[in-house]
Formats: C-alpha cells, sequence, structure tokens
C-alpha cells in the first residue's frame, strides 16, 4: 500500500498537552520510517497563533517538498482579512495548496452558511476539500447545518473517535456522497470493515494525526483489516490522491 497521510501537521504546538515541535524535514524522516509516501499538512500556527502567518508559514515548509501537500487555514470573507475569495484561492494554489483547514473555535467565528458562504460556493467551483476536527473546533450541529445548505461539499471529518461517534457520522455518510472519515482515531475492533460493507472504501482516508499521535496505530489496524486489498489501498492513499486531483484551480 501507498499510504498518503490526510491528518498531520508541522511546527510548534501551544500548550503542555499537545505534541513537541516537529519541522518538515523531521516529519519527512519520520515518514520514511513508518513508510508513508505523503501528506497533508497543516501548520500548528494556523490554529494556536494567527492563520495567515501561519498560511506563509506552512507554504514556506512545504516548498521545494513535493511530498507534502499543504492545507491553508480560511477566515470569514466579512473581515476583509483574506481579500478577495477566489484570489485568495488561486494564491493559495500556487503554494501547493490543495485543501483548507478549518479552526472555527480557535478562531473566532461559527461553522455555518452565514458567515463562509461565499467560500462554500467557491469551494465547490474548484472541487477543493475542507478539513475540520468536530467537537474540537465545530459542533456536530454546525457541520450537520452547512452541509443542509451545500450537500455536495466535499467535507473531511477528522480526528473522529471510535466511542459512539458513528451515531454522529453515519447519518452525513449517508445523506451527503462527498463527506470523507478520516481514521486516525477510529481504532475500533471492527469498525472499519463495518463502515467499508456500508458505505464503500471510498468514503474513508488513512490519517495519523502525527505528530500528536504515532503513525503506526491506524497503518497497524488498515493493513490488518479484513476487507478487500484494493479498499485497504484506496484507504491508504488512493482515495486522497483522487480527492486532490480534482482540484481545479
Amino acid at each position: 500500500m501507498d499510504f498518503f497521510d490526510c491528518n498531520t501537521f508541522v511546527g510548534s504546538p501551544a500548550g503542555k498537552t499537545e505534541a513537541k515541535s516537529v519541522s518538515a524535514e523531521q516529519l519527512l524522516a519520520e515518514m520514511d520510517r513508518a513508510g508513508i509516501q505523503q501528506a497533508l499538512v497543516w501548520h500548528a500556527a494556523q490554529r494556536d497563533h494567527d492563520p495567515l502567518v501561519g498560511n506563509e508559514l506552512l507554504a514556506g515548509a512545504i516548498k521545494g517538498r513535493d511530498r507534502l501537500v499543504g492545507c491553508f487555514s480560511p477566515l470569514p470573507p466579512q473581515t476583509e482579512e483574506v481579500g478577495d475569495v477566489g484570489e485568495w484561492l488561486e494564491r493559495a494554489a500556487g503554494a501547493g495548496v490543495l485543501a483548507l483547514r478549518a479552526f472555527p473555535k480557535s478562531h473566532n467565528y461559527l461553522l455555518r452558511w452565514e458567515v463562509l458562504g461565499e467560500l462554500f460556493e467557491a469551494l465547490l467551483t474548484v472541487r477543493m476539500p475542507l478539513l475540520i476536527s468536530p467537537e474540537r473546533e465545530a459542533s456536530w450541529e454546525q457541520i450537520y447545518n452547512v452541509l443542509a445548505e451545500f450537500p455536495e461539499l466535499k467535507l473531511i471529518l477528522c480526528d473522529v473517535g471510535c466511542w459512539g461517534k458513528d451515531r454522529y457520522f453515519r447519518p452525513l455518510l449517508e445523506r451527503y456522497p462527498n463527506v470523507q472519515v478520516e481514521l486516525s482515531a477510529y481504532l475500533l475492533d471492527g469498525g472499519i470493515e463495518s463502515l467499508v460493507a456500508r458505505y464503500g472504501a471510498r468514503r474513508l482516508l488513512f490519517g495519523s494525526n502525527f505528530p500528536a499521535a504515532y503513525h503506526g496505530g491506524m497503518m497497524l489496524a488498515l493493513k490488518n483489516a479484513e476487507i478487500a486489498d484494493a479498499d485497504k489501498a484506496a484507504i491508504a492513499g488512493g482515495n486522497l490522491e483522487r480527492l486532490l486531483g480534482e482540484v481545479k484551480l
């Protein structure tokens, strides 16, 4: 399997409970050790310091490193901090960015159509995915409301745990065709098998949440899952490669 990690970050997180600082070079070294070919990356400063400064730091971290694909962090267009949304997305693509990672709780806005409707419409046009961690950064109710308004939105739900969280995300998988679930925290006996049987392997993405967690946990779970090899390959990296390949900028 070729692994394409959709949930990893670089930089120095704030707070004592988070992972230690990791540079892009250190990340690549750890990816080599684990056997991971590519990663979709955000920068800790995007969440913990300032999203615009963090975006620039992220762009610098991935520059010249083809194995790292970036995630920029958006802000509400109404505050005029990002300027024209379409031009901002084009600049992001020029920096090697093919996805967005939203931190609405940390950045003091709501994940709602009134706030980010202009951005969501632009994402639909360019087919760019949006990543978010439910409960950490937005309530499930906000996520449900956004998808009701933008049912074709490519939304990747990250850091979704295994203790009853299926009751939140399975209805979204059932109703909205472009919702994906990242698996780093979904360490549940038979969990991958059940989701593949019900929704298909195309709806699942491998992620590690490195350096806050280790690469190996979900790699081992996926390698030993009782599903077809083709499904394992799709989850490990094929699905994310397809999603990012569909971005039109």
